[in-house]
């Protein structure tokens, strides 16, 4: 496909939506784990709500569930870094082809993008690491800590499942 038919397919309002939406999610991300890094110490927690909800400064050095943790940092920044570029590229391409007629879906597409940014910048300011904070359990039963980045991603996640589980998507 050359430059001009994807320009065509990607007009200006999409482009707007999508930089609107994916940089106030990574606004929004860097903003919170400031706050989290410069006011807690690491492993540092503050119960919100008691038996459901912590605060706490974690650093993930892994992917999603501590993937690839045990790996040296320049593995882990290689894979990290060339998995996210191609997921990007893709994204992109995706909501180029989806964004004039699936507004609700292109809004969820970009807060992947918006949010797999966002871990990206974690990637390369913290050796490696994604600062996480949001700590929900029951008792004992912990969810793996994670942040406004990660709940964009799943949240643009669910809005893409959903449209291909009710088949909500022509063929593009």
């Amino acid at each position: 496909m050359k430059f001009h038919q994807i320009s065509k397919e990607f007009d200006k309002k999409s482009f707007i939506r999508l930089c609107l939406i994916s940089s106030f999610i990574v606004i929004f991300d860097q903003i919170t784990k400031y706050i989290i890094k410069s006011t807690l110490q690491l492993y540092e927690s503050i119960p919100v709500i008691k038996g459901f909800f912590n605060i706490i400064f974690v650093e993930n050095p892994g992917g999603a569930f501590g993937l690839l943790a045990d790996n040296s940092v320049l593995v882990r920044k290689f894979v990290f870094l060339f998995l996210s570029s191609i997921i990007a590229i893709f994204v992109l391409w995706f909501y180029t082809k989806i964004c004039k007629e699936y507004y609700f879906l292109s809004c969820g597409i970009a807060m992947i993008f918006g949010g797999a940014v966002g871990n990206l910048i974690d990637r390369f300011r913290f050796e490696g690491k994604v600062v996480d904070f949001l700590d929900f359990y029951i008792k004992n039963y912990h969810w793996p800590a994670f942040n406004v980045a990660d709940s964009a991603i799943n949240i643009g996640m669910f809005i893409l499942l959903y449209h291909i589980l009710l088949n909500k998507i022509s063929d593009f």
